[in-house]
This record gives C-alpha cells, sequence and structure tokens, in this order.
C-alpha cells in the first residue's frame, strides 16, 4: 500500500486534554490502473496487466481478428515470377521474412495456392521485390485478383528489370531484388496433420541487386530505402524512418 500522508486527529480525554491520534492515509489509484507490489526482497514487482484472453476455437470475441495487426509490422514478398508458357506474375505476400543468414534463405506464405506458387513450383525460380514508399500504389495495384494470363507489371505500370540468374523479371525501380531458387514448398497443416491450403514458399538466395542510392560509406541504408510494412486492417501499413531507430547492444555475460 502506498502512503500518500497522515491524518491528524484531537480526541478530548477525561482530564479535558488532547490527546493526538495519528492514522496513515493511503492513496486511491485512478480507475484501471494497478500499482506493483512489494516482492519478498522488497523491491517493487510489476503486476501483470488485465488480459482478454480467448481460445483459439472458440474464436477472438472482439470487432475484427487481431492476429495480422499483433503479428506486425511485417515486411511485404513482393514476388515476381515466370510461368513455363512465359506468363508473368507479380504479387505481394503479407506472410514474408528472412530465415537463415549463409546460405540466404527467405520465404513468403500463401493462402491458397494462387499463380505465383505454381509458377514457382513449375519452374522452380522466383525474384523478391522491395516494397518501397515511392512504390507503394504500384505494389497495391499488384494484389488484384487477375487472371494468370494478365501481366501485373502491364496493369500497375512497372518497368521490369532483367534478372542476371534466374527468368523472372524484377521491379526495375525497386531499390532491393532478390533472385531467388526454390528450395521446397511445404503444405500447412493443423497440429492434428490436417493439410491446410496454404503453402510455405522457401527459396535460396542466388544474387541480390542493390540501388547505389541506398548504400551509405558501404552500409545499406534502410532509411534510404524508406520500406512500406505490413500492419493489421485490411489497408494498414507503415513506413519506417530513421527517427523510429533506436540502438540497443546484445549483453555480454562474463562467465
Amino acid at each position: 500500500m502506498r502512503l500518500c500522508g497522515v491524518l491528524g486527529l484531537c480526541l478530548i480525554g477525561a482530564s479535558g486534554g488532547c490527546s493526538r491520534f495519528v492514522e496513515s492515509v493511503p492513496c486511491t489509484d485512478p480507475p484501471n490502473e494497478r500499482q506493483p507490489l512489494l516482492n519478498q526482497s522488497g523491491e517493487f514487482k510489476p503486476m501483470a496487466p488485465k488480459t482478454h484472453f480467448y481460445r483459439a476455437e472458440d474464436g477472438h470475441g472482439l470487432k475484427h481478428n487481431p492476429f495480422s495487426a499483433m503479428i506486425a509490422p511485417r515486411p511485404i514478398g513482393w514476388i515476381s515470377s515466370l510461368s513455363p508458357d512465359g506468363n508473368v506474375n507479380l504479387a505481394p505476400y503479407s506472410f514474408f521474412n528472412g530465415f537463415n543468414y549463409t546460405p540466404q534463405i527467405i520465404g513468403f506464405s500463401s493462402i491458397g495456392s494462387k499463380d505465383t506458387v505454381q509458377n514457382i513450383q513449375d519452374t522452380g525460380e522466383f525474384c523478391w521485390n522491395f516494397a518501397s514508399q515511392a512504390l507503394a500504389e504500384k505494389m497495391n495495384l499488384t494484389s488484384a485478383a487477375v487472371g494468370p494470363d494478365e501481366d501485373e507489371f502491364d496493369l500497375a505500370g512497372i518497368a521490369k528489370g532483367t534478372s542476371r540468374l534466374v527468368k523472372p523479371p524484377y521491379v526495375l525501380e525497386s531499390p532491393v531484388v532478390m533472385e531467388c531458387r526454390l528450395i521446397e514448398v511445404v503444405q500447412l497443416q493443423t497440429i492434428e496433420k490436417e493439410k491446410i491450403d496454404t503453402y510455405l514458399v522457401l527459396g535460396q538466395v542466388m544474387g541480390t541487386h542493390i540501388s547505389e542510392d541506398c548504400i551509405d560509406d558501404g552500409v545499406f541504408s534502410l532509411d534510404k530505402a524508406q520500406p512500406i510494412v505490413r500492419a493489421g486492417g485490411l489497408a494498414d501499413y507503415y513506413r519506417l524512418t530513421e527517427d523510429n531507430k533506436f540502438l540497443m547492444e546484445r549483453p555480454k555475460v562474463d562467465r
């Protein structure tokens, strides 16, 4: 209990004198504000916040599913691919990331086996294109549901770059491009081993293009590349800036 002051009272005794009585006065915390407690060592121990808990099988019980908003922000997997017949495809995926340094492995997840996944399974190649602020509107246009014969590069007015090591073209204006070859496509499953219609595509990076405008004294500048990242909701994005950066080195433990 936190003490915010004392209360002094004067009690009149039988002799007519004043006998002072002092009582501690606890603080009254604002509504919904929980104060830390003292542990056995006399140190403050924060209390766990009030939580909204739900079992996955029962549903979240909120106005909107919070899952994608909580796993955020996420880099955008803007993937270009080529079918065996030569049809070009370009599409963004919001479940994307890097998985290994050496060799460099990146991957994205597709809910449903879409044209991109089929092209990569058939040819074994794709490119990842960095989604920047300058390309945001064009990137969004490539998310439209169109047929496999429709070229999203042309649809969004995007110039094609010629890859050096793989056949699919890439987004010429993208500040970073990774040319990849397929490692495997994994169909995801539940804990009951039931297959679901979601596919994890893993690729090994064979070559990388970096805009020289984004290289500062030999170091890739994320701030100059101006990436956009996916957040929750149907249309929520964020842009990372230098103002958001802070440094925190890994601690060293003496053994």
